[in-house]
């Protein structure tokens, strides 16, 4: 069987939560409604999110306990990547910087939801 892999992310406030991806992605939701929407990220990998009210079960974990990241190629692209968030307002928990792996920057969203942009250099 062929499946479509999605991530979900529980949101407060679904309005300023598409808002703000819709800002990011730099293009709407391919679905949504009142209570859900869905985004395609570049990879194929869709990103669901969904009112917190609406989850079944309840939803019980805090933000900021994982990330979603996204992997560039190189690190001119994950400084691109970061001033084009900042510009479209992406709260910056940590700036470009170097880290033992490569090079990396965490926006929060809305909710809390850590994202991270890297690039991981190669040995």
């Amino acid at each position: 069987m062929n499946y479509r892999n999605s991530l979900l992310l529980h949101v407060e406030d679904m309005a300023a939560s598409v808002d703000f991806y819709t800002r990011l992605m730099t293009s709407p939701p391919v679905e949504s409604s009142p209570t859900f929407a869905l985004f395609v990220l570049p990879t194929g990998l869709a990103l669901g999110l969904w009112q917190c009210a609406g989850v079944v079960p309840a939803a019980g974990a805090t933000s900021g306990s994982s990330e979603l990241g996204f992997r560039l190629e190189n690190s001119a692209e994950v400084d691109a990547c970061h001033r084009q968030w900042s510009a479209a307002g992406a709260r910056i928990l940590l700036a470009p910087a170097d880290l033992d792996f490569g090079r990396s920057f965490v926006a929060v969203d809305p909710d809390g939801h850590w994202l991270r942009v890297y690039h991981v250099e190669e040995a």
